[in-house]
């Protein structure tokens, strides 16, 4: 089953190219920062747990912006930032594992590795705590989830669906991204979360994502349950630091 289908023809082009790439040279060793603890040592001490994104770019975002991605990543972790978000896919996102390599090594924090990872070897490019897998195009996310536990990575398991929500706790998921954006359309409605959150059991760590452009949007996905956020374009359209803080103290 092509897992494409019905899909904006932005994220399609993404696929194929995602599909197109090779694997790495061999399985990778990770000894991963949780996540988990991160973020709720946040709350803990008050502040709103921000996975902070570094995106040069997107299909939907209305800025095209280079920044040194280390120096960036220390200004959102001295702004309070619990963890990093690292787009690596390259030819629609300008991201690259060698940015990811770089903050890894410039932070204490989480580092996520934002990309579609479509087969195993997928994730041996680059060493990262936590990899995004996303449920609606993997044909087995069980083996994905496998895949990502035997490297050391956790894997964030990205739903937008109920259904999806079910395949990720059958796939054994500790971490669940909630997308706001539907990406057979690429619009975002931020009742998505809160409708698709709530199947989500307590015990599992639940992410928000998309559409998160203001500290009130931050506050009402904190409100419907998330433990965490993750937010991009709303950070990098400006000075990363002070956007950071802007939504750390939402």
């Amino acid at each position: 089953m092509d897992k494409s289908v019905g899909v904006a023809p932005p994220v399609r082009s993404i696929l194929d190219a995602a599909g197109a790439r090779g694997g790495g040279t061999g399985p990778i060793d990770v000894d991963a920062r949780p996540l988990p603890a991160s973020l709720s040592g946040a709350a803990r001490t008050g502040l709103t747990p921000v996975i902070a994104e570094i995106k040069p770019t997107s299909p939907t975002a209305d800025y095209d912006r280079s920044v040194d991605p280390a120096g960036a990543a220390r200004r959102m972790e001295r702004a309070g930032a619990a963890g990093i978000s690292v787009l690596t896919e390259p030819t629609h996102f300008g991201g690259s594992t060698e940015a990811l390599e770089s903050v890894r090594d410039a932070v204490s924090v989480p580092v996520l590795r934002k990309d579609f990872l479509l087969e195993p070897a997928h994730l041996d490019h680059v060493a990262a705590d936590l990899v995004l897998l996303i449920a609606r195009f993997l044909e087995d996310l069980s083996e994905m989830v496998t895949a990502a536990r035997d490297r050391g990575m956790e894997p964030l398991i990205e739903v937008h669906t109920r259904s999806e929500v079910e395949a990720a706790l059958a796939a054994d998921a500790e971490v669940i991204g909630v997308n706001n954006r539907d990406l057979a359309r690429l619009d975002v409605d931020l009742s998505r979360f809160p409708a698709v959150a709530e199947a989500v059991p307590d015990e599992i760590t639940c992410i928000a994502e998309s559409g998160i452009e203001t500290p009130a949007h931050a506050r009402r996905m904190r409100e419907a349950g998330a433990d965490g956020l993750l937010i991009g374009s709303a950070i990098m359209d400006g000075d990363v630091g002070e956007n950071t803080e802007r939504f750390v103290h939402a």
